[in-house]
């Protein structure tokens, strides 16, 4: 699989900015011998803009990853493999070893930078989330934040270093602390994991409580993320129905109908 049939070259709003410039070193140069004949010159431009979203979603979802992965100092295999099943998956084989390589790319550039800076690449990372902000539409990031809690969560258990770097991206993607509880706590069994779902305290009233699970049922809706591919839409429905299973916890609990 080429990169015109995958990550589709720096095009989108990642050929700018600071993702731009992780992009050409994370990409950049495995594009060099790419004869795809969708591309144009230098610039790596593609001819359908779809795939730009796409495309820039998808690398943003690799450059925070790779932050979350090494947010407590180790690169955990469960984690890189996560990943890795998410691209065979939904992009093939090809894909697996393509993602895999930018993101050790992405870890050797974090390494570069920190080594004069120890707070260079967690700088980039806060500039990057500001880009998504700008060019992302929520409900987007909101799906993009998803896939992040649960890269944390694949080795079973989330320290407090990956709960803190969730929640310094969400901040520069323009979401709350309580909307990354909200993430992390989806799949969970109990009553506390439920009312933390639906971003509510247990004291609420239950006009509060049906009046959250519409706000969260609105701004979480597959349907929000269908132009970025069936595979994007498929998680969001997967996230959308552990929503409806906190929701009807609470009810059942509060004798709600």
């Amino acid at each position: 699989m080429g990169y015109g049939k995958w990550i589709g070259g720096i095009v989108g709003f990642m050929a700018a900015g600071p993702l731009g410039a992780l992009a050409g070193y994370a990409i950049g140069s495995m594009l060099e011998n790419n004869d795809d004949d969708n591309y144009s010159g230098g610039g790596y431009t593609y001819e359908n803009p779809t795939y730009g979203q796409r495309n820039s979603f998808l690398f943003s979802m690799l450059v925070m990853a790779s932050y979350i992965i090494k947010a407590d100092g180790k690169v955990m295999h469960s984690e890189m493999e996560f990943v890795r099943q998410f691209l065979r998956v939904n992009f093939g084989e090809a894909a697996v070893a393509e993602g895999n390589q930018i993101l050790l790319n992405l870890f050797e550039q974090r390494k570069q930078m920190d080594a004069n800076n120890p707070s260079a690449f967690k700088n980039t990372i806060y500039e990057c989330g500001m880009q998504i902000k700008q060019n992302m539409g929520y409900e987007e990031r909101l799906q993009l934040l998803s896939f992040l809690a649960k890269i944390a969560q694949s080795d079973g258990s989330v320290c407090q270093a990956e709960i803190e770097a969730l929640k310094e991206v969400a901040t520069a993607m323009g979401m709350s602390a309580q909307e990354v509880e909200s993430m992390l706590n989806l799949g969970g069994n109990t009553l506390e994991q439920a009312y933390k779902v639906l971003e509510i305290e247990p004291t609420a009233t239950d006009d509060e409580v049906k009046a959250a699970y519409r706000k969260l049922a609105l701004k979480h809706h597959p349907d929000r993320v269908a132009t970025l591919g069936e595979d994007v839409k498929k998680a969001a429905e997967e996230k959308f129905q552990q929503i409806n299973n906190a929701k009807e916890m609470i009810y059942k609990a509060r004798g709600m109908k």
